[in-house]
């Protein structure tokens, strides 16, 4: 079964692309939602005592973690060996069951691909980027996002610069989103015809 990584720096438009990998048929396991699901569950008693008072019933109150991210220097490499781990099972979990289901592809949705060596994991790595002022124009229209808040993240990911040179396919969302869709479609038709073409016989 291939596995393919997608990833993104913040406002690329990864979670739309994600999306059009599902409606082309290819099972997407979703690194941020299992993210909101641990918050939810088995990850809130862990994170809040580390974190006190970020836990508001029984689930992470993420503005109050962030909150508290922004004043603790070590405070996301202290939140990523909670959490990290947990989401790998999870990963494995998801992997195993397409497998059993006879999928021939799965993706991988991961943010921090190359900032935490999951390009290990998977076989193909697609990397969505845009226009770094489109890019900029995105985030900053979502609700409590600050310019301090949006360089902070900047500054965790891997340059955009640096993934385009290490994606094996790139989507590119500066232009119209039907582009976008075509583009998601083009590269599932390659990754099955290099499948059939037994390219991947390792995967």
């Amino acid at each position: 079964m291939l596995r393919v990584g997608l990833t993104g720096s913040i406002g690329m438009g990864k979670s739309t692309m994600a999306k059009f990998f599902a409606d082309a048929g290819v099972p997407v396991n979703d690194s941020d939602a299992v993210v909101h699901q641990l918050y939810a569950g088995e990850a809130a008693a862990l994170v809040d005592a580390v974190f006190p008072g970020t836990m508001k019933n029984g689930a992470i109150d993420r503005q109050e973690l962030s909150r508290q991210l922004s004043s603790d220097r070590d405070g996301f490499n202290k939140l990523e060996s909670i959490i990290h781990p947990l989401v790998r099972n999870r990963e494995q979990k998801f992997i195993e069951q397409e497998q059993a289901k006879g999928a021939e592809i799965v993706l991988l949705d991961i943010p921090l691909l190359f900032e935490t060596g999951a390009e290990k994991r998977v076989d193909v790595v697609v990397v969505v980027s845009c226009d770094p002022q489109i890019q900029r124009q995105r985030v900053l229209a979502r609700p409590n996002m600050t310019e301090e808040k949006f360089n902070m993240i900047l500054s965790r990911q891997t340059p955009d610069a640096i993934k385009r040179e290490r994606a094996d396919y790139l989507i590119d969302t500066s232009g119209p989103l039907e582009a976008s869709k075509q583009r998601v479609a083009e590269i599932v038709e390659d990754l099955k015809r290099r499948l059939r073409s037994g390219e991947f016989q390792n995967a």
